[in-house]
């Protein structure tokens, strides 16, 4: 083989390689150039209804005491989230004190009572019982929890025998 058929050679091995690198380009071109992209679009929602719950309470203690001569004060406190926006109301029930009224609620043990009452405020002066618009609180739910206290009062009154006096009283959230 002559030196010029070798270059010749070689010349031509490398157009054939650049041709099929440029055919390879190309090709890669032209299926990009040819890909298509559909697209749409979904709807996310949710829909938030007005609620209310009562997140935690604690439990209203008047303590131990012997003679009872004088007021006896105690608090608890309970905690209402609703969704923002919403209006509730809180009513507390009677208890289960037989005889027990809004007004004045019945501790007892084996028959015999201890009366006292629940207040809205702290000075004790607003009643807190169910009936709407006269003795329940009102408020407006703000989407985090809000606390609220009850304020409990024993007042003087013809001591009964020495135990343990409880009633459970009901907090309900009107939403």
């Amino acid at each position: 083989m002559y030196a010029g058929q070798l270059e010749w050679g070689r010349w031509v091995t490398r157009l054939v390689l650049a041709g099929a690198i440029a055919c390879a380009l190309v090709s890669i071109l032209v299926s990009a150039a040819f890909a298509a992209v559909v697209s749409s679009n979904i709807n996310v929602s949710m829909t938030i209804q007005g609620e209310c719950k009562i997140q935690a309470t604690t439990n209203l203690a008047f303590g131990t005491d012997g003679v009872i001569d004088l007021n006896v004060d105690a608090s608890s406190t309970f905690d209402v989230q609703c969704t923002n926006t919403t209006p509730y109301t809180v009513a507390l029930n009677a208890g289960a004190g037989v005889g027990a009224t809004t007004t004045v609620r019945k501790m007892t043990l084996t028959g015999a009572t201890i009366n006292y009452g629940l207040y809205r405020d702290a000075g004790r002066t607003q009643n807190w019982g169910n009936t709407t618009g006269t003795d329940t609180a009102a408020g407006t739910g703000n989407g985090v929890v809000q606390q609220s206290t009850i304020y409990g009062r024993v007042p003087p009154q013809t001591t009964p025998a020495p135990g343990l006096y409880q009633d459970t009283i009901q907090i309900s959230v009107t939403y």
